[in-house]
């Protein structure tokens, strides 16, 4: 009977320190979140005054970094279209492959980055292995492991300037649309101070 009795508690037991570790986590997270927003806030407040002594590449840098941990993600990377080679640039790379993968370049339309940059559109992809937009030519040159994916478009009147991705969301979890939405936001202001930066450039030339 006393055993018995026990079993209740200690099923309680464990459900309360379930939920102190869902409520830690809430709160990492939330935290996390509002330091990504505050950041997209000077991002934002910065993008309107742009000039030529902006280091743009390191403002986005800066708002990746604080965007990827928001989110729970270690790596992920802004890739940019080069019109005249057809290709796809990686010119900020965060995590893992950072040092080797940094100027990287493919053709585009090369997997789900290329296929983002050709339509568009913005992608979630829990698991890479079942999407035949997949390619492992990173995986492979760089010696890493890609399981999941979220890619958005980076556009500024209607043209497509890159993309920007995040890859393998940590403790196995799974991207969800509160992540496709903060990283809709740092698209279109990454777009907004790259094209800015690019006006600046052309009048100076």
């Amino acid at each position: 009977m006393t055993t018995g009795a026990l079993n209740p508690v200690k099923a309680l037991q464990g459900e309360n320190i379930r939920l102190k570790n869902e409520l830690r986590d809430m709160r990492e997270e939330n935290y996390l979140l509002r330091k990504a927003f505050e950041s997209l806030l000077t991002l934002q407040e910065v993008s309107s005054s742009i000039d030529a002594s902006t280091d743009v590449l390191h403002l986005v840098d800066s708002i990746l970094v604080s965007s990827l941990a928001s989110i729970g993600a270690n790596d992920g990377s802004l890739i940019l279209v080069d019109e005249e080679s057809n290709e796809l640039s990686f010119v900020v790379v965060h995590g893992q492959a950072r040092d080797k993968l940094t100027g990287y370049r493919m053709p585009m339309g090369t997997g789900i980055a290329g296929w983002v940059a050709e339509n568009g559109e913005s992608v979630i992809v829990p698991n890479v292995n079942l999407d035949p937009r997949f390619s492992h030519r990173v995986d492979e040159e760089f010696q890493f492991r890609t399981l999941s994916i979220l890619c958005v478009p980076m556009i500024f009147n209607g043209r497509v300037l890159g993309v920007i991705q995040a890859i393998n969301k940590t403790n196995q979890r799974e991207f969800n649309d509160l992540d496709l939405l903060l990283f809709k936001v740092v698209a279109q202001l990454a777009a907004l101070s790259i094209a800015r930066a690019e006006e600046i450039l052309a009048e100076e030339v």
